[in-house]
C-alpha cells in the first residue's frame, strides 16, 4: 500500500513508521511540508498517488490551543480539511487521529464511538472540526480517537511526573480527571491492524482500564522505583490552567473489538514503557 503519513516526526508518527515498514510511506511534516498548504500537499499526492493518508499531525498543546484557538482551528480543523480534500482528489482512504476531548466529560460510563460529541475546550473543538471534515468530505475513512498518549521518553505525562518527582521530592496530582493512559506503541500497532481491514468508521483505541491522573502518577512512581515519593491528591480546581479538560472521559472500545482489535491493560503497557525509559 502507498501511504502518506502526516506528522511523521511526532510521537505517534515516529512510532507508526516501523509498523508500516512493509508499505511504501512518504512522510509530511514541518518544516519541509505544512498541512495547512493544500496545494503543496495536493502536488505531492498527485505525484505519489497514495492509497491511504494517515493523519496524526496536529496542534496537541491543549493549553496552547486555549490561548490561541484560531491557530488550533487552522491546524486541526482546516489542516484536516486539506488532508481530506486531497484524499478525495486522488481517490485515497484516510485515517484521522482524534481525541477523547471531543466529549464533555459529563458521562457516567465510558464513551462509545457513537456518543454525542460536545467538547469543552478549543483543542476539542478544533479536533471535532477535523472529524466533521473527515466524515463529510469522504466515504472511505477511519476516525481513531485516543487519550492520554505517551511514549518512553519525550514530553508526556510519565516523563513529567518522573522529572517533577526528582526535582521536588513530592507531588500534587489531580484525582478528578479520569481517562485511559495509552501507550503509543500499542496505538500504532492497532492502527496498522485497522488499515488492513478496510472496515471504515469510528474507533476508540486506548489501553484497557480507566484511571485518575493521581492513580496514573502513583503507578509511574512505583514502576520507576520512586514509590517513596509522597504524592498528594488534589482537585482539578486547585490546578490552574488555560484549558478546561473533560473530567470523566474514558473511551470504550466497541468498534475495534468487533473487528478483533483490542489494546492490553494500561498497567502492562506502562510497565513496558517505564522499562524502556530506563534503558
Amino acid at each position: 500500500m502507498k501511504i502518506i503519513l502526516t506528522g511523521h516526526k511526532g510521537q505517534l508518527g515516529r512510532t507508526l513508521l516501523p509498523q508500516l515498514a512493509h508499505h511504501q510511506v512518504v512522510g509530511v511534516d514541518l518544516p519541509d511540508r505544512d498541512i495547512t498548504d493544500r496545494e503543496e500537499l495536493l502536488a505531492l499526492a498527485r505525484q505519489f498517488r497514495p492509497d491511504l493518508l494517515i493523519h496524526p499531525a496536529a496542534m496537541t498543546n491543549v493549553d496552547g490551543c486555549a490561548r490561541d484557538p484560531q491557530a488550533a482551528y487552522r491546524v486541526n480543523g482546516m489542516g484536516t480539511q486539506n488532508v481530506a480534500l486531497v484524499a478525495a482528489e486522488v481517490g485515497a482512504e484516510m485515517l484521522y487521529v482524534s481525541t477523547n476531548e471531543v466529549f464533555d466529560g459529563h458521562a457516567e460510563e465510558p464513551y462509545h464511538e457513537w456518543a454525542t460529541r460536545q467538547p469543552l475546550n478549543a483543542y476539542g473543538r478544533s479536533k471535532l472540526a477535523g472529524e466533521w471534515y473527515t466524515q463529510n468530505l469522504l466515504d472511505r475513512f477511519y476516525i481513531v480517537r485516543t487519550a492520554w498518549l505517551y511514549a518512553a521518553g519525550g514530553n508526556n505525562f510519565p516523563h513529567k511526573i518522573i522529572q517533577l518527582a526528582n526535582k521536588h521530592g513530592s507531588l500534587k496530582v489531580v484525582t478528578d480527571e479520569i481517562g485511559n493512559p495509552t501507550y503509543v506503541e500499542d496505538l500504532a500497532q492497532a492502527i496498522a491492524q485497522l488499515i488492513q481491514t478496510h472496515a471504515y468508521g469510528i474507533y476508540h483505541f486506548v489501553n484497557q482500564g480507566a484511571v485518575s491522573r493521581f492513580e496514573f502518577a502513583q503507578e509511574i512512581l512505583r514502576l520507576s522505583g520512586r514509590a517513596d515519593i509522597p504524592i498528594e491528591p488534589i482537585s482539578s480546581a486547585y490546578f490552574a490552567r488555560a484549558s478546561t479538560p473533560p473530567l470523566y472521559a474514558p473511551l470504550a472500545n466497541s468498534a475495534g473489538a468487533a473487528v478483533g482489535i483490542t489494546l492490553r491493560p494500561w498497567q502492562e503497557a506502562l510497565a513496558e514503557a517505564i522499562e524502556r525509559e530506563g534503558e
